[in-house]
């Protein structure tokens, strides 16, 4: 699920804009992980981050969630991701808010999912298939 980093070197434009890049992508790499990966409970191999929590949240947790996964998705079309790549993020935004609200099992589901780390993922694919 997850890719390997983006070095400045892979990106196809000038130097100081390639590092640029780069940070930025570590920047949201950094982001999904917090929302998706930070955390584990001793004896269970599945990871979870604050996404778990603020699906706690009852009403608003599932729209910060939502809304901070399509932060990653405009950053990822500031950056030049093709359209085809941003709908299957925006697909992945929508499984997770769908099957997000229902109680529970919707949780459950989120912190398998990991939307973000696969939005990172395919991100990170789509940038370094331009070198």
């Amino acid at each position: 699920m997850s890719a390997r980093p983006i070095e400045p070197d892979e990106i196809l434009l000038p130097g100081d804009a390639a590092r640029r890049v780069a940070e930025r992508v570590a920047r949201l790499r950094r982001l999904a992980w917090w929302l998706n990966g930070a955390f584990r409970l001793p004896g269970i191999r599945t990871r979870f981050g604050v996404d778990t929590f603020l699906n706690l949240v009852p009403g608003g947790g599932d729209a910060v969630q939502a809304a901070l996964s399509l932060y990653i998705v405009w950053e990822a079309r500031r950056l030049g991701v093709r359209p085809a790549i941003l709908k299957r993020m925006l697909a992945n935004v929508a499984i997770e808010a769908v099957v997000g609200v229902v109680p529970i099992l919707g949780d459950l589901f989120d912190t398998v999912f990991k939307a973000d780390l696969r939005n990172i993922a395919l991100m990170e694919a789509e940038l370094g298939r331009r070198r």
